[in-house]
């Protein structure tokens, strides 16, 4: 089984910057690509950003330009570097890597985020 746990949520202030980490366990040989989402109470979950296993990277319109995901393969690491934030940024932040051949996936309990002056 594989395990993802985020760390690294809490609360900023309009404009200011958190970045959360991602870390990956359990019976993987390899770390295949990650994305990040987040749900907001109320919406839907959001896709955010995606990054390959050879460190290519996709975002959101909602994000791109702000957020920047990265990955230490060495480690079992993601990252989600969050700047610039806005209150609408506020949500419960969600890791994933899917499973290869199947269209489920491995999620991680979330972090909250809560952008608020």
């Amino acid at each position: 089984q594989v395990q993802l746990v985020e760390s690294g949520g809490g609360l900023v202030q309009p404009g200011g910057s958190l970045r959360l980490s991602c870390a990956v366990s359990g019976s993987i040989f390899s770390l295949d690509a990650i994305d990040w989402f987040r749900q907001a109470p109320g919406k839907q979950r959001e896709w955010l950003a995606t990054i390959g296993n050879a460190g290519s990277t996709n975002y959101s319109d909602s994000v791109k330009g702000r957020f920047t995901i990265s990955r230490d393969n060495a480690k079992k690491m993601v990252y989600l570097q969050m700047n610039s934030l806005k209150t609408e940024d506020s949500a419960v932040y969600y890791c994933r890597m899917g499973i290869p051949d199947s269209r489920l996936a491995y999620w991680g309990q979330g972090t909250q985020v809560t952008v608020s002056s």
